[in-house]
C-alpha cells in the first residue's frame, strides 16, 4: 500500500487516508473479470471491488464475488447493473465510492468498468477533486486487450470474431480509445496468437498510446504490481495519444467550438503556419507507424469525401480530428477512423457561424486564435497513423477537397451524408473490418 505521510496540522486524526483506485477497462470479452480475479487470489492487499454491467444481471459481480469475502462473511465487493457508470450511473457511482468508504476498511479499490465504458469519464469522477476525491486517489488505469480480436481489427485477411448477429453499432472506437486513454495495457489471450501476431499488435498498441506500459498475458495472469502500481498522471494521460501527439507537433493552437445546447465545448484544433497547405510527414515511429498530419483551409467534397471513407487504405490504422465538410458551414465536424472503419459526428459549432457579437467575445478572449478572413475558423486537421503512408494519401485526400469551381458555385443540391445535428451520426465500414461487440 503507498506510504502516506500526514501530520495533525495536516488533517484530523479520524479522517482516513484516501484510497488509491484501479480503473480496470477493456472491451466485452477481453478478460478484465478473469484479470481481476487473478488479481484477487494473488495479492496480499485487502482489495475492495466494484464492477459495472450493462445489464440486468451482473454477471460479472457474481463472478468476482467469491473473491472478495471476508472471513466473516461480509463482501467488499458492490455492483452497478443496468447501465453505465461513465455516463448514466455516475450518481449511483458517486453513492457507491461513498458507501464503500464510509463501512470498509480497504488498502485498494478496482472498479471493472463496463466493457462499453469510455473511461475518460470515470477518472474524472476520482481525480476531479470533490467530496469523492478526498476519499480516493486515481493511481492507474488498465487496459485489458483481446490480443486476436485486436489482430482483426487491422489484418483483412484474419477470422473476424465477435461481430453482432443483430447488426448493431461494433465497438472498434471504444476499444481503441480504451487504450487511448489508460497508463497500462495488458495485451491479454497471447495463448490464441503466434509470436509474430503478438509482436504485430504490441507495435500497434505502442503506436497508438506510446507512454503506456505493456504486458503480454494469458488468462489475465499478471503480477498483482501491474494493477496496483501508482502510475496514473492526468496531464499526461490527456496528451500521449499519439494522434494527439502528432497534431500537437504541428505548433497548433486550441479553439472553442459552441454547442446548440447552451454549453461551451473545446475543440482541441491546430493550425498551420502561414497558408495552412502545408503537410508533416513524420519519420516513421520507433514503433513501424508513420504519423501524417493533414491541414487545409477548404472543405471536403461530401460526395469524394464519403467515398475515400469507403475506400480507406489498408495502411491507415488510426486517424482522428476535425473536418470541414462543404454543405455544413455551421458544423464542426470530428472524423474518427479506425482501420477500415469511420464515423463522423458534429462536435460544435464554427465560431465563424456565431453571430458577429459572439465571434468577437470568443476573439477576444483568445487573440492568438488564427483566423481567416473570409472562413474564420473553418478547416480541416487531421492526424493520421499507420504504415507506409505516403504522399499518395495527401494527394487522395487532396483529390476530396472542393475545386476553385465548386467553392465559387454551391454543392447544396450535392447528397450530403454527413451529420447537421448532434444527435446523428455518419458510419462507414463493412461488417468484415468491425470485430468488436
Amino acid at each position: 500500500m503507498r506510504e502516506t505521510a500526514v501530520t495533525d496540522a495536516e488533517t484530523d486524526a479520524d479522517e482516513p487516508a484516501a484510497r488509491p483506485v484501479t480503473i480496470l477497462t477493456g472491451s466485452l470479452g477481453a478478460g478484465k473479470t478473469t484479470t481481476l480475479n487473478h488479481l484477487l487470489a494473488t495479492s496480499d492487499r485487502d482489495i475492495a471491488v466494484l464492477v459495472n454491467d450493462m445489464g440486468s444481471l451482473n454477471v460479472d459481480a457474481e463472478l468476482v464475488d467469491v473473491e472478495t469475502t471476508l472471513e466473516g462473511g461480509e463482501s467488499r465487493m458492490a455492483e452497478l447493473s443496468n447501465g453505465c457508470i461513465c455516463c448514466g450511473l455516475q450518481g449511483e457511482l458517486r453513492n457507491e465510492l461513498f458507501q464503500l468508504a464510509e463501512r470498509y476498511e480497504f488498502d485498494h479499490l478496482v472498479i471493472e468498468a463496463s466493457g462499453i465504458s469510455e473511461p475518460k469519464p470515470i477518472a474524472s469522477q476520482i481525480a476531479g477533486g470533490g467530496a469523492v476525491g478526498d476519499r480516493y486517489d486515481l493511481a492507474s488505469i488498465v487496459s485489458v486487450v483481446d490480443t486476436p480480436r485486436f489482430a482483426a481489427t487491422f489484418d483483412e485477411t484474419a477470422e473476424r470474431a465477435g461481430t453482432d448477429e443483430a447488426g448493431r453499432k461494433p465497438l472498434a472506437d471504444l476499444a481503441i480509445e480504451q487504450v487511448e486513454f489508460c497508463t497500462t495495457i495488458i495485451a491479454n489471450k497471447q495463448d490464441l496468437v503466434d509470436d509474430e501476431t503478438a509482436d504485430r499488435v504490441e507495435s500497434l498498441l505502442r503506436s497508438l498510446q506510446p507512454e503506456a506500459t505493456i504486458h503480454r498475458a494469458t488468462g489475465g495472469e499478471v503480477d498483482p504490481a501491474v494493477l496496483l502500481d501508482e502510475t496514473f498522471d492526468p496531464e499526461a494521460v490527456n496528451t500521449s495519444a499519439a494522434w494527439k501527439q502528432a497534431l500537437e507537433a504541428a505548433e497548433t493552437t486550441d479553439h472553442d467550438h459552441e454547442h446548440g445546447h447552451d454549453h461551451e465545448h473545446e475543440h482541441e484544433h491546430d493550425h498551420e503556419n502561414e497558408d495552412h497547405d502545408h503537410d508533416h510527414v513524420h519519420p516513421p515511429e520507433r514503433y513501424g507507424v508513420d504519423s501524417v498530419t493533414y491541414t487545409r483551409r477548404r472543405p471536403f467534397h461530401p460526395e469524394r469525401f464519403d467515398s475515400w471513407l469507403k475506400s480507406i487504405p489498408r495502411g491507415v490504422v488510426r486517424a482522428k480530428g476535425i473536418i470541414w465538410i462543404a454543405g455544413r458551414e455551421q458544423q464542426a465536424l470530428t472524423v474518427s477512423i479506425v482501420g477500415q472503419r469511420s464515423t463522423v459526428e458534429v462536435t460544435g459549432q464554427w465560431i465563424a457561424s456565431l453571430p458577429e457579437q459572439i465571434q468577437e467575445k470568443y476573439r477576444r478572449a483568445k487573440p492568438e486564435m488564427e483566423w481567416d478572413d473570409e472562413h474564420g475558423d473553418r478547416e480541416i486537421r487531421l492526424a493520421l497513423l499507420g504504415s507506409d503512408l505516403n504522399d499518395s494519401l495527401i494527394d487522395a485526400l487532396d483529390d476530396c477537397l472542393v475545386t476553385d469551381t465548386e467553392w465559387a458555385g454551391s454543392v447544396d443540391s450535392v447528397e450530403n451524408p454527413f451529420p447537421q445535428i448532434e444527435s446523428e451520426q455518419y458510419e462507414q465500414g463493412p461488417e468484415s473490418a468491425t470485430p468488436y461487440r
